[in-house]
This record gives structure tokens, C-alpha cells and sequence, in this order.
């Protein structure tokens, strides 16, 4: 029986072998396949926890081409990791994971890095549509609060502006979230354009930004020097979740880098999306999604040049 509560999970992680076996039913739900040629004649080999095809002989573990591959961390662990992420409604630092399951804080940050990536929903998103709300906030630090290198760091890097992003809520469904470069009219346009559905309503403040959606929504207009709401006519659901969203950011995680906050910004709207499920259903969520995504450290700290 699969865990519904942490207490629960703790106790069903705490068995290597039922961790491997909730994985494997998870990645092959009609039986464990050969990734090299799909055959199905692949005995497990218990001793080493992994199976053997016979027709090519690949020897293959559950971790192979996932967000787990390459990692000495035993599934105890990183499936520990994973039911505390996506179930702690403000996050959870990497110093709390490291102190809970035993590792290095550094091990703690990049497994929590690949599992963000499994959050990751990309463009399979069907658009939003009735009733949208959209608009945009500013992320980061104040200058005159950071130290002085890190003021001229960030300078040098073009980051010391503030991070423009741009949100758009479904009313009763989900969110979008995009990191943008400036918050441009062309810009706040073409995420709209992308991400809901043409002749939805959709409500916004009264940026300029939003001027010339009229021709491909109904465009409602909320100008917050007047009034916060009228009638139906709000940007309230937004509004909301970015004070979430930023309560996470700066109550648990404290300083975000630039070039991570995407990754934020996915596990911040996948725990929003699913909210309507309990904690099994978005441990499960996220677990399913872990199959052909991986990210490596070097990448995570800016050596990889693409």
C-alpha cells in the first residue's frame, strides 16, 4: 500500500527493494523493459539491484535515464527528498534536507535541483481558458542590502535589475509562469497570445503593456489607483499567488541566483496546480515525470557553455 501521510512515507522508503519496485511500476507499468532493444526478457538480478536483458545483455538499474541517474544516493533517500518538496507548501530549504536524510548540504541542493527539473512541465500544457487573470512582478535582492562585491558581481553579469516575471491564472485552475528579460508590451503580449486560449476573458491592471489584447480577448481592466476589485473585475487570484510564491523565496530559500529562478518558479507552480490533491497524489505526480530529464552539476553552477 502506497503512503498517504509523511509518517507513512518514511516508514515505506525506510526498504531499498519497495523503493526500487515503486519506481520500476511507475517507469514500466506493463513490465520492466530493456531501454536498449524494449525486450521484456530482463531478469532482476537482486544481489545488485539491477536487471540483465537476455536477448542484448544491457545491464540496467531503475535510476538509468531519469533524474536519479548517476547517483550514489540510495532511492530511500532521494524519494524522501522528493514527498518533502513537493508537499511543503513554502518550500524547503537545502539545509533542512541535508539535516533530515543525512547528506551534505551541497548533495542536498543538487538533489533538489534535479527533482525541480522533474517538476518541470514545458510546453505539454494545455492553454488556459474562461476567466485569466495576467500580470507581472519584480524578484530580487535591494542593492543598498548586499554586500558591495556582490553588487558589482551582479553588475558586471547584467543581473542587477530586478527579474521581470509574468504570470497568468486560469480562475479555478492553473497557473503560468515565464522569466522575462523586460517587461515590454511585446513581450507581456506574446505570453498571453501563447498561453491562453483566443476570446477568453481576460483580466489585467491597467499597464500599458496589455493595451492592445482587446482585438483577441475580452479585455477587463482593473486600475488599482481607483479600486482593488469591481464586480468580477479583479487581478486578486494572481495577486495571491505571488505573495506565496514570494514567501517561499525569501522565507525559505533567502537568495535565489538569477539564472536559477526559473527552476523556483516550476516548483512553486507545479505544488499550486496540483493543490487540489493530497500529499500522495503529488508525490506521485512528480514521480511519474522523472523519466528522460536530467541535469549535471556543472550545468546547475554555470560551467556549461551552450
Amino acid at each position: 500500500m502506497q503512503p498517504t501521510t509523511l509518517q507513512e512515507a518514511i516508514q515505506y522508503f525506510s526498504n531499498e527493494e519497495d523503493c526500487i519496485q515503486l519506481v520500476a511500476n511507475m517507469r514500466w507499468p506493463n513490465g520492466v523493459k530493456c531501454p536498449q532493444c524494449q525486450a521484456q526478457q530482463v531478469p532482476y538480478v537482486k544481489s545488485r539491484r539491477i536487471w540483465q536483458c537476455k536477448e542484448c545483455r544491457k545491464q540496467f538499474s531503475v535510476k538509468g535515464g531519469t533524474i536519479f541517474e548517476d547517483s550514489a544516493i540510495k532511492l530511500s533517500k532521494w524519494l524522501c527528498a522528493m514527498w518533502l518538496l513537493v508537499n511543503a507548501k513554502n518550500g524547503i530549504s537545502s539545509y533542512e534536507v541535508a539535516r533530515s536524510l543525512g547528506v551534505t548540504q551541497k548533495t542536498a541542493w543538487f538533489m533538489l535541483h534535479r527533482i525541480r527539473l522533474a517538476l518541470q512541465r514545458g510546453s505539454l500544457h494545455h492553454k488556459l481558458s474562461g476567466d485569466v487573470e495576467a500580470d507581472e512582478t519584480f524578484i530580487g535582492g535591494k542593492a543598498r542590502n548586499m554586500h558591495r562585491d556582490k553588487q558589482k558581481r551582479l553588475m558586471k553579469e547584467g543581473f542587477f535589475r530586478k527579474a521581470v516575471v509574468m504570470g497568468m491564472l486560469e480562475r479555478k485552475g492553473e497557473v503560468r509562469l515565464q522569466v522575462l528579460n523586460t517587461a515590454s508590451a511585446k513581450l507581456l503580449q506574446e505570453q498571453v497570445r501563447k498561453h491562453v486560449v483566443t476570446g477568453s476573458k481576460l483580466f489585467t491592471d491597467e499597464l500599458h503593456g496589455y493595451k492592445h489584447l482587446a482585438s483577441d480577448y475580452a479585455h477587463n481592466v482593473i486600475n488599482h489607483s481607483e479600486a482593488y476589485v469591481r464586480g468580477n473585475v479583479h487581478i486578486n487570484g494572481i495577486e495571491n499567488f505571488w505573495s506565496l510564491l514570494k514567501r517561499g523565496l525569501k522565507g525559505t530559500y533567502v537568495s535565489v541566483e538569477p539564472f536559477h529562478l526559473f527552476r523556483y518558479l516550476d516548483e512553486q507552480s507545479f505544488r499550486f496546480n496540483t493543490r487540489k490533491d493530497n500529499d500522495q497524489g503529488r508525490f506521485m505526480s512528480a514521480l511519474s515525470a522523472i523519466h528522460g530529464k536530467r541535469v549535471e552539476y556543472k550545468e546547475l553552477i554555470g560551467q556549461t557553455t551552450y
